[in-house]
């Protein structure tokens, strides 16, 4: 029997890193030691993404940012909430759109280009927060669901008009 060759697929090489990036993230435990899954809603991260150390040594923390924070928020648009969606899966979809709002929101405002650069989009985030307030409830996000979802595509459409911000 002649042994032939394994044929290689040409983009192999380049999908493997991500997709086990990918698989790590999922796998790994949060930052308060508990496991977090897919299917259960993540937290919102106070700390920010970026650090670098300061004159005495210890990490200075920066914001998170933007071009990281629009790529998260970007990655919603793959699920949704319909009236076929569970309701496990519908709140999660709801409160992963709050939550990238909210960290797109921290990273325009600490931006180097200044708030001001982010007006528009700093705006409607801001009338977002209004409508919600407090309450972080599903009962509450799936009341305002348009308006979150309205929300997050018209930032979507802001800074697909400013590509600069996000490349």
């Amino acid at each position: 029997m002649i042994k032939q060759p394994l044929r290689r697929l040409p983009g192999a090489p380049l999908l493997a890193v991500p997709l086990a990036a990918l698989l790590l993230s999922c796998a790994a435990p949060s930052d308060d030691g508990s496991d977090r899954t897919a299917g259960s809603p993540r937290t919102p991260v106070s700390a920010p993404a970026d650090s670098a150390p300061s004159s005495d040594g210890q990490p200075e923390v920066t914001a998170e940012k933007v071009r990281d924070a629009f790529a998260t928020l970007q990655a919603t648009y793959h699920s949704g909430c319909t009236p076929s969606t569970s309701a496990g899966e519908c709140e999660y979809f709801l409160t992963r759109v709050r939550d990238e709002l909210a960290q797109l929101d921290e990273a325009m405002k600490a931006d180097p280009q200044g708030p001001g650069h982010f007006r528009e989009p700093l705006a409607w985030m801001a009338e977002l927060r209004g409508t919600l307030g407090t309450d972080t409830s599903f009962e509450n996000l799936k009341k305002h669901q348009d308006q979150l979802v309205a929300t997050r595509d018209r930032i979507n459409r802001w800074m697909q008009d400013h590509p600069e911000d996000y490349r």
